[in-house]
């Protein structure tokens, strides 16, 4: 079996059009077609319900779109920890999920990691909590930031990074700005600018409606200094202020839903080399207290 005929059939898994699966590829349909006919020998199964056009999988296609992945993902791995050696370093792309209130916390594991593996890159997408544990178990993540709640699947490692509340974010100049903690009734009388996710959920569910809501926290940030609004923001907001901003963040007496972010990843012996050289990074920086300082 060849790596190569591999990568196809699980392009086409992912496109479900040999059309397309045969472009991403770099090659001709019927060359594609002949690849996976040919992976289909080696393995002695039927993989693709073909008709007219892709038809879906067969259950011992689906069997096969499993191992793929991670073998894939292992080849990938091997290849980079290979190309690394002989340069010196770690190569290769690190690819992380991120939840909107986790973004805060990359720039400072962006730095250490990129300081650690000066060839590696860094790729980060801001993702939901189901986008990124489908990522981590399809090995199209590396990493997710996300929150942790409940006990974590037998197949999945989590480590928490910090437990997560809100913030009442306003102008220096605001009525409550002198105060360190306000009520949070006061707080739902301003007009009020959130970013979807669990702070926009909690303040649905009390039937409050802010003025404005933002698809992330920079859009939040944008509101704040133009100075009209208020804001309620997770804890990690502060690694977002410049220290020019003319905005502080101040304690509600209930802060909001409370909820623990952390790292997930996937569960393997050995480890890749890009997932370990992320472990080592985070631990460092607990060790130095660099996540609890946020």
């Amino acid at each position: 079996m060849l790596i190569r005929h591999l990568d196809f059939f699980i392009t086409l898994t992912e496109e479900q059009h040999f059309g397309r699966a045969a472009e991403l590829c770099g090659v001709s349909q019927p060359a594609l077609s002949l690849a996976i006919r040919k992976l289909e020998e080696d393995l002695g199964a039927t993989l693709v319900l073909r008709g007219k056009r892709f038809m879906g999988l067969t259950a011992e296609g689906q069997k096969v779109m499993t191992w793929g992945r991670q073998i894939l993902a292992d080849y990938g791995h091997l290849r980079d920890d290979l190309v690394g050696r002989r340069k010196g370093g770690l190569t290769g792309r690190l690819r992380l999920g991120v939840i909107a209130p986790a973004m805060p916390l990359v720039p400072l594991i962006s730095t250490r990691f990129e300081a650690r593996n000066p060839m590696a890159r860094i790729a980060i997408q801001l993702m939901s909590p189901p986008e990124i544990a489908t990522g981590i178990r399809q090995f199209d993540l590396d990493g997710g930031f996300t929150w942790l709640e409940g006990r974590p699947p037998a197949d999945i490692f989590t480590q928490p990074l910090r437990p997560e509340h809100a913030l009442f974010a306003c102008r220096k100049d605001h009525p409550f700005a002198p105060d360190p903690t306000v009520p949070w009734r006061d707080a739902v009388t301003q007009p009020l600018c959130v970013a979807e996710g669990d702070i926009a959920a909690h303040l649905e569910a009390r039937n409050i409606r802010p003025a404005i809501t933002c698809a992330s926290l920079d859009g939040v940030l944008a509101h704040l200094r133009a100075g009209l609004w208020c804001a309620i923001v997770p804890a990690g907001f502060g690694a977002l202020l410049a220290p020019c901003d003319e905005i502080v963040l101040r304690d509600l007496d209930d802060g909001g839903p409370q909820k623990k972010l952390g790292i997930i990843l996937m569960k393997r012996d050995p480890q890749s080399p890009m997932v370990q050289a992320l472990q080592d990074c985070i631990a460092s920086l607990n060790e130095d207290g660099s996540l609890a300082a946020l």
